[in-house]
Parts: C-alpha cells; sequence; structure tokens
C-alpha cells in the first residue's frame, strides 16, 4: 500500500482503510485536526442539524403539548367558576359537586375507539386483570375523596383563596415525586417549596380578615375547615398525579393515548360510582328538586350548570392525562398550577371577590415558586438536549 500521510487526507473524499493499517500507521492526528478523525477511521458523523422528519416529530410532540396545555387552563378555570356559580346560585349538595368531577367520563369513549392501538403496545403483554382492576378500584375511590374536600373547600373559601392555597399541589408534587417516582431534588425545587408554602401560611393568618364572597357569609370557623380541606385536597391530588405516573412506569410499561385515555375512564367509572354512593347514603338526593327548584337561575340553569362543569372537568382530564402521556405528572401539574393566577382573576370580574394587598402578595409568592420550579424544567431540558447533542 502507498504511503499515507495527513497532508493527503481531503474533505471531499476519504479513502477507505481497514482497522490494522489504521494502527499501524505511525503518526498522530494533532488535537487541532482532531475534527478530521471520523473520517480516518470510516466513522461518519450524523448530521448535527436535525432532518425534515425530526423537525416534523418536534413540532407535532410541541404543538400535541400546546393543545393539552389549553385544555388543561380552560377545563380547570371553567370548571372552578362554575362550581363557585353553582354555590352562589343557591346549589348546596357537596355529593352533587363531587359528582360533576368523573361524571362525564362517557365523553372519554368517542376518543377511546377512534384511537387506533399502536403496534409496538399490541405485542406487549397485558398487565394482571386483578392487579389492574385494584389499582383502578383505588385510584377512583382516593379521586373520590380528593373531589369531595374540594367540593367543602370551594364552599366554604372564596375562589380567589381556594386558588391560592391549591397552589401548594406543586410543592406536594415534588414530594411525592421525589420519594415515589425518584425524582430528584435541586436548590430550584426546594426553593419553589419554601416559597409555596410561606404563600399559603400568609393566607392562613390572615383567614380571619379575609373578604367573603358576595353572596355567602362565612364563619371563620368554616373558612378555617375549607382552607385545610383545599389543602389536604392539593395533597391528594398530587399524590394521584404521582401514582398513576407509577402505575404507567412499573405495571402498564406502555405509555400510549389508548392506555392513558382507559385509565382515565375506569378511576373515573369507579370515582363517580363513589360518588352516588355517597349521594344516597347522605341522603341528599332527597333535597335535589327543591334545591333545583330554589336555583336563582332556574331548573334549566341549574341542569345546565351541572352538565357544563361536569364536561369542563372532563376537558381538564384530558389535557392532564394528555401531559402526564407526553411529559410527565411533575410537568402536569405545573401546568396546573399555572392556572391558579387565571381563576382569582375572572373571580374578581364575575363574584366580586376583592384582592387585597395580603392576597395579592400572596399570589405573587406563588408566581415566583411556579417560576423557580419552571426554572428548573427548563435547565434540565437543556441539559438533555446537551446529552443528546455531545453523543453524536
Amino acid at each position: 500500500m502507498s504511503s499515507f500521510s495527513p497532508s493527503t487526507i481531503t474533505c471531499s473524499r476519504a479513502p477507505a482503510l481497514s482497522d490494522a493499517t489504521i494502527r499501524a500507521t505511525p503518526w498522530r492526528v494533532p488535537e487541532s485536526d482532531l475534527w478530521i478523525q471520523p473520517l480516518i477511521t470510516n466513522k461518519i458523523l450524523p448530521p448535527r442539524l436535525p432532518t425534515i422528519t425530526t423537525m416534523q416529530r418536534q413540532w407535532t410532540w410541541w404543538l400535541a403539548v400546546a393543545v393539552y396545555i389549553v385544555l388543561l387552563l380552560a377545563g380547570q378555570t371553567t370548571a372552578t367558576l362554575l362550581q363557585r356559580f353553582y354555590y352562589n346560585q343557591g346549589g348546596n349538595s357537596k355529593w352533587m359537586q363531587t359528582l360533576t368531577f368523573s361524571a362525564g367520563f362517557p365523553i372519554l369513549y368517542l376518543p377511546f375507539l377512534v384511537t387506533p392501538s399502536s403496534s409496538s403496545s399490541s405485542t406487549s403483554p397485558n398487565p394482571p386483570l386483578l392487579k389492574i382492576s385494584f389499582i383502578y378500584t383505588a385510584l377512583g375511590l382516593i379521586t373520590t375523596c380528593d373531589s369531595l374536600m374540594y367540593s367543602y373547600s370551594i364552599l366554604f373559601l372564596p375562589v380567589s383563596t381556594y386558588s391560592l392555597v391549591s397552589a401548594t399541589q406543586l410543592a406536594f408534587n415534588a414530594v411525592f415525586s421525589y420519594f415515589i417516582n425518584k425524582d430528584r431534588f435541586t436548590f430550584l425545587t426546594l426553593n419553589s417549596i419554601i416559597v409555596l408554602s410561606f404563600s399559603t401560611a400568609i393566607l392562613a393568618v390572615h383567614s380571619n380578615r379575609d373578604p367573603l364572597s358576595s353572596s355567602n357569609e362565612i364563619s371563620e370557623g368554616k373558612y378555617t375547615v375549607g382552607f385545610l380541606l383545599a389543602l389536604a385536597a392539593s395533597a391528594m391530588y398530587s399524590l394521584i398525579l404521582s401514582l398513576m405516573e407509577l402505575t404507567f412506569q412499573k405495571v402498564i410499561e406502555k405509555q400510549t393515548v389508548k392506555a392513558v385515555l382507559e385509565m382515565q375512564i375506569y378511576t373515573a367509572l369507579v370515582s363517580t360510582l363513589g360518588a352516588i354512593v355517597g349521594l344516597f347514603a347522605s341522603h341528599e338526593w332527597k333535597g335535589l328538586k327543591e334545591e333545583m327548584e330554589g336555583f336563582r337561575k332556574g331548573k334549566v340553569g341549574y341542569v345546565m350548570v351541572l352538565v357544563w362543569t361536569s364536561v369542563a372537568w372532563q376537558v381538564a382530564n384530558v389535557g392532564l392525562v394528555g401531559l402526564i402521556f407526553e411529559v410527565s405528572s411533575l410537568f402536569s401539574n405545573v401546568i396546573s398550577t399555572l392556572g391558579i393566577p387565571i381563576v382569582p382573576v375572572f373571580a374578581v370580574i364575575f363574584f366580586h371577590d376583592r384582592m387585597d394587598g395580603i392576597k395579592s402578595i400572596s399570589l405573587l409568592l406563588a408566581l415566583w415558586g411556579f417560576a423557580s420550579y419552571f426554572y428548573q424544567n427548563y435547565m434540565d431540558y437543556r441539559a438533555e438536549i446537551k446529552d443528546e447533542v455531545s453523543t453524536v
């Protein structure tokens, strides 16, 4: 074979050399010329710029995430305001409101039926029926308890206070994700937890001076109960999300749209049955006719509020499970927390809640905590992208 020197290497064409010839070559490539090493070793560098197919997948993913975010924010805000409207107009059944959290699940059958099963999921073994049934039942019953606590808390609290207390769900989710989903803590995550805790502490101290709703006289005792129930409901909501993600990781072991919808449908079915049992066991069903007749917007308005509240919660759930599928339960909770500053704005417009100085500071602290956590997620995303490029 003819002699070979680095000066004969060009970018237009690299000679095909065997590994034995390369090892026998008595020279080394200078560090300044390491960029030509892949040519010498007959290795081809993948293109640094994304291909058209890759770009299309990225745009499709971002579009799906954006749609899920809009669904979650719109559904959550609408449902919260409609619940408050229900109580302000004379509604008083906590179990009926609990029922609206899950009773709209039949509308999910349409996307479930039209969504095709992926080829990979068809070859994956299904989890044991008894095991997955127990998980769906447990999640459904926990959801019923969580919904009932939310129903009581929104009855005893102004919408603005209720929404700000619900901001703690992000801190709870960070804790559950650390212990259950094995996520890691960082300085920004801890900062988010501490700031959100201060945000709710300010509201607790300020409870005896919080302006009441325009329609309901709320005693200090009921305010305290509502505050504690909202706090407990936020913790249980975060636990549900972490358990759902753990179920996908350890039991279902496949993350497809059909699997996500299946989980939402069956857990909502159990939750609905639990709410119906509670409605009859508490004898609240006996007062529904009188409640409908005394509703200030009439019987039609009563039914429409309940129906659209149920639809709004299912819209929010679609966005929620969609974000769990596309990203993670923690990210879905981040977006849910993002909607917290939206609700008080509409509450001021529709229900005449007042945003005094203390509550405004609490809102700013909640936003600070969210921004801190969101920036941590952004940094993690950038680190993942950098790692992918370095391995090319």
